[in-house]
């Protein structure tokens, strides 16, 4: 197994490579920088040590950099676990707090190891089930989704509200599907996940010779989404530029194309939808009152997991065995103990956290019974209290701290814009020297 270590810390890379020579089966490859890294490494290597706080390229970017090509453990001081708790969110499935015994790193890249094999040999088809079918209920969840199901009969617009990972798109989609729009197209848009040079012809669509690469014209999402349903995930992200030509396209339901002048009739039902604080965003002046209202016509706020706890162990029963199902596993179940935890647990990553937890705990477990052991629990436990906003807060300070305050560059390291950095200094009102 090839194996990359990256770590700044001269000690600590030749004491790690130093341990796992032992091991005849690993080979390995040490960088002092993740610059370095991405200069040098290649499809060779199976696996990706790294450590977070380092200079030059932050663990983070470069974990972004690598795009998801590569299994990765990461490493960390205890002052940095907030952005270990950031590389879980981009993928990485373990990390572990420095110091640590070597047996603890090797059990990790095994353990690594297990899921690459099991998920590179599954036969199934990676397709997305209905996302329409929700498999548990609670009074917490039935009161959204009678909500959502009367808003559905209208063609007016919804705004969802809720944490992240409560299942945004997944209520969106259930209003299309009990709208009579139904059998129209489902559209979804990410407004953080798209640069905001991309967004407005990602939209509205362009005309060939409307920019350098426009060779040919193309529709928007706004077109695609005719006669259907356009969801906006992330609204209050949109930019501020955009967001008066969004207002114009609800009154007068006419788009027009990034290089054109022929206004085009669009007929769309918007559903949105956000995480943040919309008011606090329209006291500074960053989201516009007139658009909120257009959106929020009916407001549907989606209760957290923790609000919702009996739909726990169920959607972790059927999350299980859809796994099972997916990887060819056989035939697995919780133990009592597995259960308890899982029952007992905060979900600050919501529904999203407990899917990703559960197939984890499958393809790991050596037994048909997944022990509390397997769910691998203990370093989120450590967080119970913290919300993602808190987290994200501490990330958001450490890394400006770590650049002197310097916004550009802490953009670049967390992978946002400089625009949306801003918006979040002002959302957790972060002091930032001048």
């Amino acid at each position: 197994m090839n194996i990359a270590i990256v770590e700044d810390d001269i000690n600590m890379r030749k004491s790690l490579e130093f341990a796992l020579s032992e091991y005849k089966e690993f080979s390995l490859t040490t960088y002092k920088s993740a610059i370095d890294a991405l200069k040098k490494i290649d499809s060779s290597v199976d696996l990706i040590v790294t450590d977070i706080n380092m200079p030059g390229m932050d663990g983070i970017e470069f974990i972004k950099e690598l795009d998801g090509r590569y299994d990765i453990i990461v490493i960390t001081g205890n002052a940095t676990l907030n952005r270990a708790i950031e590389s879980v969110r981009l993928g990485v499935k373990d990390f572990l707090t420095k110091p640590f015994e070597v047996d603890t790193l090797v059990d990790a890249i095994k353990r690594q190891v297990i899921i690459s094999k099991k998920v590179k040999s599954s036969k199934k088809d990676d397709s997305k089930s209905d996302n329409s079918d929700f498999v548990a209920s609670s009074d917490a969840l039935d009161k959204a989704l009678k909500l959502s199901k009367k808003a559905a009969r209208t063609d007016a617009s919804v705004l969802l509200m809720g944490e992240s990972g409560v299942g945004k798109e997944l209520f969106a989609n259930f209003v299309h599907k009990n709208s009579p729009r139904a059998k129209g197209k489902f559209i979804a848009i990410n407004m953080a996940a798209i640069p905001e040079n991309l967004l407005e012809s990602e939209l509205f669509g362009y005309e060939k010779g409307a920019f350098t690469d426009a060779t040919t014209s193309k529709k928007g999402h706004f077109e695609i989404a005719h006669g259907g349903t356009l969801f906006l995930d992330e609204i209050a992200e949109m930019p501020i530029s955009l967001q008066a030509k969004l207002l114009r396209v609800l009154q007068e339901r006419v788009i027009t194309r990034v290089g054109g002048t022929k206004e085009i009739e669009i007929d769309v039902r918007i559903v949105s939808a956000t995480n943040a604080d919309i008011h606090k965003a329209i006291e500074k002046n960053e989201f516009r009152e007139d658009l909120y209202y257009r959106l929020n016509t009916i407001p549907v706020k989606i209760p957290s997991l923790r609000e919702r706890k009996e739909e726990i162990e169920p959607i972790a029963n059927y999350t299980l065995k859809e796994v099972c199902k997916k990887y060819e596993l056989d035939e697995l179940e919780f133990s009592k103990e597995a259960l308890k935890e899982l029952n007992s647990y905060s979900w600050p990553g919501n529904i999203r956290e407990l899917i990703s937890v559960v197939e984890r705990a499958a393809i790991l477990s050596d037994n048909n019974v997944i022990s509390l052991e397997d769910l691998f629990l203990d370093s989120r436990n450590t967080n119970k209290t913290k919300s993602i906003d808190s987290m994200e807060k501490e990330l958001i300070q450490e890394v400006l701290q770590s650049v002197q305050d310097d916004k550009l560059e802490a953009a670049k390291i967390l992978g946002m814009s400089k625009v949306v950095l801003d918006k979040k200094i002002n959302k957790y009102n972060i002091e930032v020297a001048l």
